[in-house]
């Protein structure tokens, strides 16, 4: 979720615009409320799209659709405007997980929930055909799972029945391993469609599992014109209905009246979603959407509800980001509001940084603070926290320096470890930074003022990540440890699937449901952040005495090692992997928007997110490249290079993948390194510098 930015509306129609919920490559996504203070969700045409009449055909159609169907199990439009001025239509705000991310965070749901969930969908999509519509794109990331039930959403590719799948030449609509056989070939489609799709999303949801996989898109599309569906794990009683659905003949595919009679949901069934944590997940997304409602737009300091006054719209949006998700259900799809979209941070704060204008290739510009000799030469990596950056003191404890002046703005004693056990920084609207006690508890200080604010007794050796929910670490016992950042309690305890030491820890990250847990012993595994179980691997990826940090975007983790790979959070399944260029391997990835950047023996290279493919490779000066992501920052990547003695740190223009500088600090050892807010921060010997990016 960002404020409202340069050229943004503030007003369409009745509604006011609040914030920026998303963008893609067809519009943006605006929160409004009405004069009432009802939240929608507005999705805009982009500006320059609005003159080609295809866009604008296909924004009226979408429109169309979404208001042609009657429906209780679809996302309601509430009004739109593809006439005159800046085309906009709006739809009704849902709060709740989407299917994908409620499997992937809670598991499976049980049968009688199956059963519900396909009764339900079966109406809607009878609904939907009454209207004379194909959705010809239901998947579970557009069905969104509220207190009232399941619902459908994005109808921006619906048409009409028998409507031809191909929109322009070579280019088929299609969700691998939802869309049916003739939708892949490109042939007229019919009702048939959207069941074979819903047969796909029931064997999903009671397995956790793709009915059609595949290493890479073709693959998939291959499996689902030639291949079996994957139907094994589904329970007995499903499996008939199911494989009906995903038929390969359309005419051989139950009416999804037929197959909502035929599910038979028990009463109760629909308790899969009212009670226990999913239940609860919604529940606290309709808490936070009702405190969104409640803000008002004018009014006296204290209305609202809110303690000490009414808070500041960028304090609300940062509050709500880091809180719950909330899910706009629009005609381009679904919308996670979560604090970032796309890669992008939540907007410009006070204390960012100029970025330069350009620069001259080969000449290094200079520190915009430091290097200062203050911190210890041996401790964690600089850690920065809204406008202060935290290091390992050089007389011991924390100490924290203000990011525009390097100025010291607070320490610590040793009551936190500073060594191998790690900082972290809690996804709260509060950030805590988290370190170790002396003891092996957790403890969060203020990043403000480094006061403790609190601490769970735990046997803490090795903090791994932390998400909205919890911080998860490696215990002195070698145990794999989840503490919640609300209750301070443990959540669960569990064998560390991977292999890990104090000299050489296991890195980690966590998202969407998964910890992604990569180990000295070169395996990795996903883990399930709920339970504590292993739902993934272990499986090899790269050489013993090799932990490599993950990436996670969206629901894929990617993978340093023998092979760069991208694999499906949900069940470790792959979806593309390239081999290294040599035995060194590939690096950690570091991921911006959808480019990965990692290191390749001498080379650093950019690959696109979707399928790998290629960008742009630099060869720089060096023996080889270390294991750690290369440092993003704007249009900048900076990776460490060791090379007689003369120990720099090269800065790479990622828009093009040319060498910009190489900047020497003058001290000795390894390079540690974190970047925000239009800074790179550089530690190396004990010696810290701030440094521009353009």
């Amino acid at each position: 979720m960002n404020p409202l930015g340069t050229g943004d509306p503030l007003r369409l129609g009745p509604y006011r615009l609040v914030g920026v919920l998303g963008s893609g490559g067809m519009g943006k996504v605006y929160l409004g409320r009405d004069t009432a203070g009802k939240p929608a969700a507005l999705k805009v045409l982009r500006p320059e799209l609005a003159h080609e009449a295809a866009m604008a055909r296909r924004f009226v159609r979408e429109a169309q659709a979404a208001s042609a169907v009657r429906s209780g199990g679809v996302a309601r439009v509430l009004g739109a405007q593809t006439e005159g001025g800046r085309p906009w239509i709006a739809t009704e705000f849902l709060a709740g997980p989407t299917l994908d991310e409620s499997v992937e965070r809670h598991g499976p749901l049980p049968e009688a929930a199956v059963r519900a969930l396909g009764a339900a969908l079966g109406r809607t999509l009878h609904d939907i055909h009454a209207a004379g519509l194909v959705h010809r794109d239901l998947k579970p990331s557009n069905i969104v799972l509220t207190s009232a039930g399941p619902r459908v959403i994005d109808f921006g590719i619906a048409r009409p029945e028998h409507g031809l799948t191909l929109t322009t030449t070579g280019q088929v609509p299609v969700t691998p391993g939802y869309g049916p056989p003739e939708q892949v070939l490109g042939q007229r489609v019919g009702p048939g469609a959207d069941v074979f799709a819903l047969g796909a999303v029931l064997s999903f949801a009671a397995t956790g599992e793709r009915a059609f996989t595949g290493e890479h898109v073709a693959a998939v599309q291959y499996e689902v014109v030639h291949g079996q569906p994957r139907l094994g794990a589904l329970p007995p009683g499903l499996l008939p209905l199911v494989g009906a659905c995903l038929d390969k003949e359309p005419g051989r595919r139950p009416t999804p009246d037929r197959l909502g009679r035929a599910l038979a949901p028990p009463r109760g069934a629909e308790r899969g979603w009212r009670e226990g944590a999913l239940a609860e997940d919604i529940a606290e997304r309709e808490r936070t959407a009702r405190r969104l409602t409640a803000l008002p737009a004018d009014g006296p300091a204290g209305s609202g509800g809110y303690l000490g006054g009414k808070p500041s719209r960028r304090r609300l949006l940062t509050a709500l980001a880091s809180g719950g998700a909330l899910l706009a259900a629009g005609g381009a799809g679904a919308w996670y509001w979560l604090g970032s979209v796309d890669g992008e941070g939540e907007g410009p704060h006070q204390w960012d940084a100029e970025p330069l204008s350009g620069y001259e290739s080969g000449k290094p510009p200079d520190p915009l603070w430091g290097p200062f000799a203050v911190a210890a030469e041996s401790g964690p990596d600089p850690l920065p926290v809204g406008d202060v950056v935290i290091v390992a003191g050089k007389g011991g404890g924390l100490h924290a320096y203000d990011v525009r002046n390097g100025r010291r703005r607070w320490k610590v004693a040793d009551s936190v470890a500073a060594g191998s056990a790690g900082l972290l920084v809690s996804v709260e609207e509060r950030p805590s930074v988290l370190g170790v006690g002396e003891s092996g508890e957790v403890v969060g200080l203020a990043a403000a003022d480094g006061r403790q604010r609190w601490s769970a007794d735990a046997d803490a050796a090795v903090l791994l990540t932390a998400d909205a929910t919890a911080v998860y670490f490696v215990t002195g016992s070698g145990r794999l440890c989840a503490v919640s950042l609300t209750s301070r309690k443990a959540l669960w305890t569990v064998r560390l699937p991977v292999g890990s030491t104090n000299e050489r820890p296991a890195r980690a990250a966590a998202g969407r449901g998964r910890l992604v847990v990569h180990g000295a012993d070169g395996k990795v595994a996903g883990v399930d952040t709920a339970s504590g179980r292993t739902v993934w691997g272990p499986r090899k990826q790269s050489e013993d005495g090799t932990a490599l940090v993950p990436a996670i975007g969206g629901s894929t983790v990617y993978l340093g090692g023998e092979r760069l790979t991208a694999l499906a959070l949900s069940d470790g399944s792959v979806k593309w992997a390239e081999p290294a260029g040599g035995d060194g391997g590939w690096g950690a990835p570091a991921l911006q928007g959808k480019v990965l950047y990692a290191s390749n023996e001498t080379d650093l290279e950019a690959r696109g997110t979707a399928e790998g493919a290629a960008k742009w490779t630099v060869t720089l000066n060096t023996t080889a490249l270390p294991p750690e992501p290369p440092t993003l920052q704007r249009h900048t990547a900076w990776l460490p290079l060791y090379e007689d003695g003369a120990d720099g740190i090269a800065a790479v223009d990622t828009r093009n993948g040319a060498q910009a500088w190489t900047f020497v600090q003058g001290a000795a050892g390894p390079w540690q390194t974190a970047s925000a807010g239009n800074r790179v921060f550089l530690l190396q010997g004990g010696t810290v510098a701030a440094m521009p990016v353009f």
